[in-house]
């Protein structure tokens, strides 16, 4: 059977690494993410330096109906899909009070709800198959209240819990989950969420191609989380042993 993998949000950032790192591993690829343009260069790219196949779907998984959309589109190219990386998401950051609530209604859409539409359609298709590796973007704000940053950490939440609670039912399935919990990463990220000039971008980024390829090599062995990184680990091990207040006002400081 030849494999595919289904890529949300890869024309940027960790999403764009992950693809690298599927293409070099000879996997092929369905890229799924907003822009046609960027996506078709993209293909074509990894196409021609690879020699996979790489298919596009444009899509803006904010909207109710883009999860089905995607999986009927895949259903007609006649591809099944091994594995399953829901990466797509952004940011919106600042005092709660101020921030915009569209943006933060979308996040919600994006994050939450597609990522659980997506397996709610794609794993039933992975069990028959005896075989599926599906890698959920988490984020060491999964393990902690963010103020400054609460939806977004609210969603990186949500995305934890669901993937290692449908990863326990999933035993003996062939089927795993995974969620990649990395911490400050150097792409666009930041700067599209306002966040580029806080404490937490401006020392102990990581580069997108590290992150990329410890999610995957923790994807295919199916582990139920990992976190990226010697400092991640310690921040999310230190979210755990000290109080809330004093770990809100640490969050608190590298946020603004």
């Amino acid at each position: 059977m030849t494999k595919y993998a289904l890529i949300t949000g890869t024309t940027s950032g960790i999403g764009e690494a992950l693809a690298e790192q599927f293409a070099q591993n000879r996997i092929n690829l369905i890229l799924v993410s907003r822009d046609i343009d960027k996506l078709n260069r993209q293909a074509e790219s990894l196409s021609s330096r690879f020699g996979i196949d790489a298919q596009v779907i444009a899509a803006d998984l904010t909207q109710e109906d883009a999860a089905q959309s995607v999986y009927d589109q895949t259903k007609q190219m006649g591809v099944t899909v091994q594995y399953l990386v829901n990466n797509a998401g952004f940011d919106e950051h600042g005092y709660f009070v101020e921030t915009d609530l569209a943006n933060e209604i979308g996040m919600i859409k994006a994050h939450a709800i597609c990522t659980t539409q997506m397996m709610k359609l794609y794993i039933p298709d992975m069990i028959t198959a005896k075989y599926g590796r599906i890698l959920n973007l988490g984020s060491t704000a999964s393990f902690m209240p963010c103020p400054y940053n609460s939806v977004y950490a609210a969603t990186k939440a949500f995305i934890l819990s669901v993937s290692k609670g449908i990863g326990a039912e999933l035993k003996g399935t062939g089927v795993t989950v995974t969620a990649l919990c990395p911490g400050a990463t150097n792409t666009e990220f930041a700067r599209k969420a306002g966040m580029e000039d806080t404490r937490l971008f401006s020392t102990m980024t990581m580069d997108p191609a590290t992150v990329a390829r410890i999610g995957y090599k923790a994807m295919l062995k199916g582990k139920p989380q990992v976190v990226t990184g010697f400092y991640n680990k310690v921040q999310v091990a230190s979210s755990k042993l000290l109080p809330s207040a004093l770990m809100n006002s640490i969050v608190e400081t590298m946020l603004r």
